[in-house]
């Protein structure tokens, strides 16, 4: 029996460029962090910066990333 990895949402510590929302939500959903940040920029402009006020929510409600519990993407 194989035991089923749980997933977890954080802010990551490394390779972020402000808060680490981009990063940590790459890594929950394994996909290149740049996808993630294209989209959340795309996103904002065509929101009219609902995109801004969406990360910093992201931001407040997303806890950060253990130390030591990095996974290199």
């Amino acid at each position: 029996i194989m035991a089923k990895k749980i997933k977890h949402l954080y802010r990551c510590q490394k390779n972020r460029i402000l808060g680490g929302v981009c990063t940590g939500i790459a890594e929950y959903f394994e996909v290149d962090p740049v996808i993630i940040r294209l989209i959340w920029v795309i996103a904002t402009i065509f929101s009219m910066g609902i995109g801004l006020v969406a990360y910093l929510i992201a931001y407040i409600i997303m806890p950060e990333e253990p130390a030591g519990d990095h996974k290199n993407l």
